[in-house]
């Protein structure tokens, strides 16, 4: 039977690395939303480092890759909006900078990854489990940042790490079972819970409350984005 626990941020990456025989990444407001919208669009998605856009430019001229914006954006730029990439080009390549995503993503090494959301949790979980056997699955929810850099716990993320270990069916470490506990206990709630969230509120008022709408989005979609040679892609 498989094995699943879950961790948090860069920290809980880094301490599976060498154990783990599948990871799940889950930033749900908003890099593991963009990158579903993306790959149900059969585009594919070139996690990258936040903070030197010279160097994001570069890579994606060197991938033959559009360079997406870190920060949301209107007016149909590409962007870590998920619902900047609502009608992306089917077959687009995109690098996309974020500060928690890509960075969990790239950290990884040759474990298998996929990239898990509440729009694709089942999908994911069974992808995943598929690839680990009676391995270990870690599910990793992102968090957000302090000012200061440390980590800051984002209830969205746990609760879609919930979802996918709800359809992950395994051996689970107490952290497992508990975020699995919380996003069953939390049922008809999500919504309000999620868009009242620090993450949720702060989108919704700078404009981007349709970026919140499409992360709830719950099991929209049967789309598994799995890391191949540093991409996000359909699997």
């Amino acid at each position: 039977m498989v094995q699943v626990v879950c961790e948090w941020g860069l920290a809980g990456v880094e301490a599976w690395a060498s154990k783990a025989a599948a990871f799940v990444i889950v930033d749900v407001l908003s890099f593991s939303t963009a990158v579903s919208v993306a790959v149900d669009r059969a585009a594919s998605i070139i996690p990258f480092p936040f903070g030197d856009p010279e160097a994001a430019a570069a890579a994606a001229q060197a991938r033959g890759a559009i360079l997406a914006s870190p920060k949301r954006a209107l007016g149909g730029q590409l962007s870590l909006s998920p619902s900047s990439l609502r009608n992306v080009s089917v077959g687009a390549r995109i690098l996309l900078p974020s500060p928690n995503g890509s960075r969990l993503s790239l950290a990884t090494g040759a474990v298998p990854t996929y990239c898990g959301s509440l729009r694709n949790a089942a999908a994911v979980a069974k992808a995943a489990r598929a690839a680990a056997g009676e391995g270990v699955v870690a599910v990793i929810a992102a968090g957000e940042r302090w000012p200061d850099q440390s980590l800051r716990p984002a209830i969205e993320d746990w609760l879609g790490a919930g979802a996918i270990i709800s359809a992950l069916e395994g051996l689970e470490s107490s952290e497992a079972t508990l975020a699995r506990a919380s996003y069953a206990a939390i049922g008809r709630g999500l919504g309000p819970l999620v868009r009242e969230s620090i993450s949720g509120r702060e989108l919704i008022d700078r404009g981007f409350g349709a970026d919140v709408e499409v992360a709830l989005e719950v099991a929209s979609s049967n789309v598994v984005p799995v890391l191949i040679d540093g991409e996000y892609r359909a699997l």
